[in-house]
């Protein structure tokens, strides 16, 4: 008489799950550095947003405060902001992945009216396009 196997090997089972393993040790770093360079995405278009409001206060011969220009950071998931007349409007970013969190993007308006983007505080290979 034969019998017939049903189910798996403890051997199979401990392959798979080796596998497994694997697998899941390359994506989570990978993972990480996409959820890292969406906070930052995140943090660059909250403050891009409140640009044209920077300079209509900026303009009218106002000092720029997060108030005044429509940033609050106890609202926002992604940055504690910074705003100085001298400087510009600064994104510290918060509840994003180690490698980023507590950095700052900073987009700096020069006296003349030109905006730059100041990624300098975060790795070479997070940094937006368009910002040093």
């Amino acid at each position: 008489m034969n019998k017939v196997q049903q189910g798996f090997t403890l051997i199979e089972l401990m392959v798979v799950v080796a596998i497994i393993g694997i697998l899941a040790a390359v994506a989570l770093p990978a993972y990480s550095d996409y959820q890292a360079k969406g906070k930052i995405a995140a943090g660059l278009a909250e403050i891009s947003a409140v640009r044209t409001a920077y300079e209509m206060v900026v303009n009218e011969g106002g000092t720029p405060t997060e108030a005044n220009i429509g940033l609050d950071s106890a609202k926002s998931g992604t940055c504690n902001y910074t705003v100085d007349a001298a400087t510009g409007i600064t994104c510290t970013l918060k509840n994003a992945p180690t490698k980023v969190n507590a950095l700052a993007i900073k987009l700096a308006r020069a006296a003349g009216g030109s905006w730059s983007c100041d990624a300098s505080a975060l790795p070479a290979d997070m940094k937006p396009k368009g910002c040093s």
